[in-house]
């Protein structure tokens, strides 16, 4: 299975370090998921990582940093959003119902299924599907590698992902809610937890 880590949706002082350790842990996709802010802070945060870790990141706003630093992608928060004029290279998408997934991923890398459980950092995102209606779209052939399934993912419910036939799993709260960024400066829970998780898709 793949891992797919998303940023925490606000900036914060140690995320530059946080995330660069993470890529030298093997990180290997990072969504850069920002909403509402504007592009100046996602440029700095770019400029604070390293060069070499840029084609590992897929943005999901401002899409003309994807160019400018040469980027692995962008992300449409919306199955059926249209993709940017002229645009040409990796992109990928977020389902909110099976049915899309269809048409999705004829059109895209991968594409996300979300709200796969309750939200660990949207306490608004309540779990979507039923596991009968998962199950019915692994059996029709919706679910597949393609789609990795968002939304509350943690180490207890990875293994019913893959069972469900996910190709991936997309990470958030899980992981940001073990650093508090206004009373903390060590990560190092936060790193340990990311190696768990690792080990949990291989």
């Amino acid at each position: 299975m793949k891992l797919i880590i998303m940023t925490k949706s606000t900036f914060f002082v140690e995320e530059d370090k946080i995330l660069t350790t993470l890529f030298e842990e093997g990180m290997e996709n990072l969504h850069l998921y920002k909403p509402g802010a504007e592009p100046i802070y996602s440029e700095r945060l770019l400029s604070l990582l390293s060069e070499e870790y840029y084609k590992h990141i897929t943005v999901h706003d401002h899409f003309y940093l994807r160019d400018e630093y040469k980027l692995r992608g962008i992300h449409l928060n919306n199955a059926n959003d249209p993709l940017p004029n002229g645009y040409r290279g990796d992109v990928s998408r977020t389902c909110h119902s099976i049915d899309e997934l269809y048409q999705a991923k004829r059109q895209s890398r991968y594409v996300f299924l979300k709200t796969i459980f309750d939200s660990q950092s949207n306490p608004e995102d309540k779990q979507t599907f039923t596991l009968e209606q998962l199950k019915e779209g692994a059996r029709r052939g919706l679910i597949d590698k393609k789609v990795y399934a968002m939304g509350g993912i943690n180490l207890d419910n990875i293994r019913l992902c893959r069972d469900l036939g996910f190709g991936g799993v997309v990470v958030c709260g899980d992981l940001w809610n073990r650093f508090n960024i206004h009373h903390e400066a060590d990560y190092k829970d936060l790193i340990v937890h990311f190696q768990k998780l690792s080990k949990a898709v291989d």
